[in-house]
This record gives C-alpha cells, sequence and structure tokens, in this order.
C-alpha cells in the first residue's frame, strides 16, 4: 500500500507548485511528492522546498516510499532521528520523571560539546538520550544501579528502540557499543564517546553537588582532571558558576 500522502489520487490543488530556482530565480515546476528536481535556465538541481521529509526521520520504508533520498535530507534524517528517540526513552521511563530528566539533561550539554568538537550529533544524541536505558533492568535482575549492570542491560533495549525506528545499522552498532562502556573508558576512545561521557560527568557532578555540595578546591581538580574534552571542561566551568551565583543570590 502506497503512503496516502505520496499517492496522487489524494491530491488536492496545490499538488503540483512552481519554485524560484536559488540559482538563476527562473520558475521550475515541482510535483509534491518529487524530492528534488533540475532548472531548465541554468542545469542547477535543488531540494523540493514544500516537501515534508519528518516521517523519513523513523520509517524504515522511506526509500521505498520516497525514493533515493538527497544526500543533504539524508543528514536531516539522522537529525530528525534524535527526537523520535528522546520520546521513546520517555515511553520506555513512563513516571520516573528523575531520570527522564537526567536523559534530557545529557543530551542538552552533549548536544553543546559535539558542536565543538565535530563529532556525530546523531550518534552522541541518540547515545545521551539511550545511556540509563539499561537501569531499570538492572533494578528488576539484580536489585542494583551498578555501572557494570546497567552497560550490560542496556544495549539490547538501546538496540530495540533504534531498529524500530530505523536507524541506520552502523549508528546502532556505535550507540549500543557506547552505552555498553559509558561509565568505562577505553585507551583510545573515540570523539563521540567523549562527548558522552563528558556530558554524563557534568550531570553527574551537578546532581551530586545538589545533594552534598562539593568544595570549590576539589571540584575545580575533578573538572580539570575528568574531562576528556575542551569544550566540556569549559561548559562544566560555566555550568558550576551558574550554580554557585543562584546559591549565592
Amino acid at each position: 500500500m502506497k503512503c496516502p500522502g505520496q499517492d496522487s489520487r489524494y491530491w488536492e490543488s496545490g499538488a503540483i507548485f512552481e519554485a524560484k530556482c536559488p540559482q538563476c530565480g527562473h520558475l521550475v515546476e515541482f510535483f509534491k511528492d518529487e524530492t528534488k528536481r533540475k532548472c531548465r535556465q541554468c542545469g542547477y538541481r535543488f531540494i523540493n522546498p514544500k516537501m515534508d521529509f519528518g516521517c523519513a526521520s523513523y520509517c524504515k520504508y522511506a526509500e521505498q516510499c520516497l525514493g533515493d533520498l538527497p544526500p543533504e535530507l539524508l543528514a536531516q534524517r539522522d537529525d530528525l532521528l534524535k527526537d523520535r528517540v528522546a520520546l521513546e526513552m520517555k515511553r520506555y521511563f513512563g513516571r520516573d520523571f528523575k531520570r527522564i530528566a537526567h536523559a534530557t539533561k545529557v543530551a542538552r550539554y552533549a548536544e553543546q560539546i559535539v558542536k565543538t568538537e565535530r563529532g556525530d550529533p546523531a550518534v552522541v544524541l541518540a547515545a545521551a538520550f539511550l545511556h540509563d536505558i539499561g537501569i531499570k533492568e538492572a533494578e528488576r535482575k539484580f536489585n542494583s544501579t551498578a555501572a557494570r549492570y546497567q552497560e550490560e542491560e542496556g544495549p539490547p533495549i538501546a538496540r530495540e528502540i533504534l531498529t524500530r525506528l530505523g536507524a541506520r545499522p552502523e549508528l546502532i552498532e556505535e550507540v549500543c557499543d557506547i552505552i555498553g562502556h559509558h561509565h568505562h573508558p577505553r585507551d583510545p576512545e573515540t570523539v563521540n564517546y567523549k562527548c558522552l561521557y563528558d556530558a554524563d560527568l557534568i550531570v553527574n557532578l551537578e546532581e551530586n553537588h545538589q545533594e552534598q555540595p562539593i568544595v570549590p578546591e576539589r571540584l575545580a581538580k575533578m573538572i580539570e582532571r575528568n574531562f576528556f574534552t575542551e569544550r566540556g571542561r569549559g561548559l562544566a566551568k560555566e555550568v558550576f558558576a551558574a550554580l554557585e551565583i543562584e546559591s549565592s543570590r
């Protein structure tokens, strides 16, 4: 069965339209289901400006439905995947708002770090949202939230989620590998791992500091010694400087 949105039998007015070529301004006719067209005036090929590729971020049949997607949109597909992963993480944890908040904050910091460190945002953000996904099974099986149990139980759950969302196989493998040792760095480590590790470390330090304030001198040493990336170290300093200002009010 063809997706109704792409089936011309269900098209309404506006399904065929004209768009200006970004290079020469010549009008190019588009059918709404075409991913890109070539300008007859200058030969420039450009993406359909009205096409909605949101479903391609999670539908494993996207290529069959839409045809070959241009490289720009394949990159977008990985970027859009993070929103679906975040939703699945929230569904999995249900009313465990503390763990949802932790994963969301790790993802927010990871997104800032990966931009500077030039890692793969799709891998880093998927790993950030899912890095503690094994904690419920660890508690159920071992009555423990110990790091080694989380690392053991997390990858199969993450793999099922990412496979169901239609993530590319190489992304699934790398994310599961990161989750499987996210508390225990190897030597050497990948940039993607370092981005996730530093983001998680900031949140863990922040949560520990709120429960039991860390002496400033000790905190400064921990930040200097324990972070992999310069951006992670700098972000940690920013976070704790802001906490210091807030607590002094």
